[in-house]
């Protein structure tokens, strides 16, 4: 007998569009329909909530003819209500073919928000199924507000799954909608439910308020459920919902179980998904945080290198990413050594080690040195290097403000000897630069001419990224220097120190 399967229902266009602040358009649902169904490979999505808006019924509608031209149709569900005939009318009107029938799972939801009593409920609830399905509709049932309903009114809760068990429904699912719950308490009430009704189709529906998410969908899998209910990045109202990322990631590694997620494609949609959302995946989230599969310590890059001992079956390439290996103040050359390998460069022992401290150097000023940084430091490094270093900037302190020329006071080291100015401009380097032509007037010396300037940072390179600048200087024959520095100016300084210093050996013209 082969292993289980497990059914997963995503309700990121539904119970995920109720995130503070997020709305997706009609095309922007369809987009997201179409990479769960056809790249995720999900069983079923849950894409709307019926009565909400005629934009919402649009963003049925544009899903529904799209699942109907590929067989997909009977994958697409709607939240609906008590209230036969409406919803089942506009879930007509939308094109789809289930229904997903929220009813109430706790007394205290029933008296205070319906305020009605069990036989009424149990009554309208009866009339709306039998109703949706003389219309054609395949019905699941939500127990709104289960969770509570097992704490605090156990009796009401059984007899309405009783009730249930005997309604023409498909699947009965069970929504721990406020978050409650512990693993403990997810394992002790379905095992209720599942062994008195071995016969039912229960589907697991977690919220994440304690963080407690993905460990209580384990232990509803483990106890037996028929399917669970995810977010892409764990999208939903407070904390959200079960993030499809770690369950998918929980269930390959930890069960037995077989789900037929296409595990590579997770990070494309999930990226997909923070685009259109605009609910930023935080760094350290689980499986598709920018960080978590990053090697930040020189000892860990320096242990995959020795027979990989800081890996784990959590690997990048299952969901369609790499590892990569930080640079920064705490990198030591393993790190390096990995990075310059992915850019096909190698470099001297003696090279890496001047690499290295540039590195932890520039670490020390930045949050993160990226690889895509590394070709721009080792250029400026092996520049520095190769040029002797008479002249150093001691100190400097820039001036700026609305209204005001930019002013530089520099501190200059010219062989041995500390030269104060002041110098003024149209920018902050014109005011250096001013500056330190004051300080060459006084030693009688005269500067190149400068005759381009050309910025760059590295591709994909953000507000904090790394600057070199490049700037070509004619004094008889034309040279350039190249500064590297997270702030622009200071960039554009370094490049001019290392020409005050090729100046030194320059032959007077």
């Amino acid at each position: 007998m082969g292993a289980r399967k497990i059914e997963l229902m995503d309700t990121t266009l539904r119970d995920g569009e109720q995130t503070s602040g997020v709305s997706f358009l009609p095309s922007e649902k369809l987009q997201i329909a179409k990479a769960l169904l056809e790249e995720l490979k999900v069983d079923r999505i849950e894409v709307a909530s019926a009565r909400v808006s005629e934009g919402e019924l649009e963003g049925v509608q544009r899903i529904t003819q799209w699942a109907a031209q590929k067989g997909l149709l009977q994958k697409v569900e709607v939240l609906g209500f008590v209230d036969t005939p409406i919803s089942v009318h506009w879930i007509l009107e939308a094109g789809a073919k289930v229904l997903n029938l929220l009813t109430k799972g706790s007394l205290n939801h029933l008296q205070h928000q319906l305020k009605k009593t069990p036989a009424q409920h149990f009554s309208e609830i009866e009339t709306c199924i039998s109703y949706a399905v003389a219309k054609g509709l395949e019905v699941n049932v939500y127990l709104e507000d289960w969770s509570n309903g097992m704490k605090h009114s156990p009796e009401y809760t059984k007899s309405i799954i009783e009730f249930l068990s005997h309604q023409p429904i498909r699947r009965i699912m069970l929504p721990d909608t406020l978050g409650i719950l512990s693993p403990r308490e997810v394992r002790e009430y379905l095992h209720q439910f599942l062994s008195a009704y071995p016969q039912i189709h229960f589907d697991f529906h977690a919220h994440n308020d304690y963080d407690l998410s993905v460990a209580n969908v384990l232990e509803a899998l483990q106890e037996g459920v028929s399917g669970i209910h995810t977010t892409i990045n764990g999208l939903g109202e407070r904390a959200g919902n079960a993030p499809l990322e770690s369950v998918i990631a929980v269930i390959k590694d930890f069960t037995d179980l077989e789900v037929g997620i296409q595990e590579q494609k997770i990070y494309r949609v999930s990226k997909l998904v923070e685009q259109i959302s605009g609910q930023y995946i935080p760094a350290n989230k689980p499986v598709v945080g920018e960080n978590v599969f990053t090697q930040t310590a020189g000892i860990h890059a320096d242990g995959d290198n020795k027979k990989n001992l800081y890996f784990s079956d959590l690997l990048p390439e299952r969901f369609g990413r790499q590892r990569k290996y930080a640079l920064g103040k705490t990198s030591g050359k393993a790190n390096i050594v990995k990075n310059l390998e992915s850019l096909g460069i190698s470099l001297e022992p003696e090279e890496l080690a001047k690499v290295t401290q540039r590195i932890i150097a520039l670490g020390d000023k930045k949050e993160r040195v990226t690889t895509e940084d590394l070709p721009y430091i080792i250029s400026d490094v092996l520049q520095h290097d190769a040029i002797a270093k008479l002249i150093s900037i001691e100190d400097y302190q820039m001036t700026q403000g609305k209204g005001l020329r930019p002013s530089m006071h520099l501190r200059l080291q010219v062989s041995g000897n500390s030269y104060d100015a002041t110098g003024t401009g149209d920018g902050q380097y014109d005011a250096f630069m001013n500056a330190v032509a004051n300080i060459y007037s006084s030693l009688h010396r005269e500067l190149p001419k400068l005759v381009n300037y050309q910025v760059s940072i590295p591709p994909g390179g953000k507000t904090d990224a790394l600057v070199e600048t490049v700037i070509t200087w004619e004094h008889g024959k034309l040279f350039k220097t190249k500064g590297l520095d997270s702030d622009q100016t200071v960039a554009a300084m370094m490049a001019t120190e290392k020409m005050l210093n090729i100046l030194e050996t320059l032959p007077s013209v």
